[in-house]
């Protein structure tokens, strides 16, 4: 038996509602910075989350012009992982609206998203929505033990 999930499986697992890891390769002789994001994801589509114009990990990103993310489940007695790498395919900047809004509704409550967005407008116009292609997964479900 295999722990690997099947290709069906690791796309509707990114696709819950998990924060996940992002990791880009940081300078010479330093370890790639690695930070939690929100991301949206849909089976067979690109991964795509939000940061600000001109934080460290967008800067990252450019230079690189690849990233990886991690997501877990990590409830015991079972553990569950994807992780997946990838070109960036498109960003967008300014981040648009409507994104802003499903991105804060799938990890908050509406009260909540509302809140964040409202605290967060302030900003709006330095985000951006960076689009990423998955092209190599790593997966393992203990659940199938």
């Amino acid at each position: 038996m295999t722990l690997v999930m099947s290709a069906d499986e690791r796309e509707a697992f990114l696709a819950g509602a998990h924060v996940g890891v992002l990791s880009v390769a940081d300078e010479d002789g330093r370890a790639p910075l690695a930070l939690p994001v929100w991301y949206l994801y849909e089976p067979g589509g690109d991964i795509a989350f939000i940061t600000a114009r001109d934080s460290r990990k967008m800067e990252l990103i450019r230079e690189a012009g690849r990233v990886s993310l991690v997501a877990q489940d990590e409830e015991p007695p079972y553990y569950r992982y994807a992780s997946v790498e990838g070109p960036v395919v498109e960003v967008q900047d300014p981040a648009r609206q409507e994104d802003r809004v499903t991105m804060a509704e799938r990890y908050l409550s509406r009260e909540d998203a509302a809140a964040y967005l409202e605290d967060t407008k302030g900003v709006a116009g330095t985000m951006v929505t960076v689009r990423v292609r998955p092209e190599r997964w790593y997966t393992r479900d203990y659940t199938k033990r």
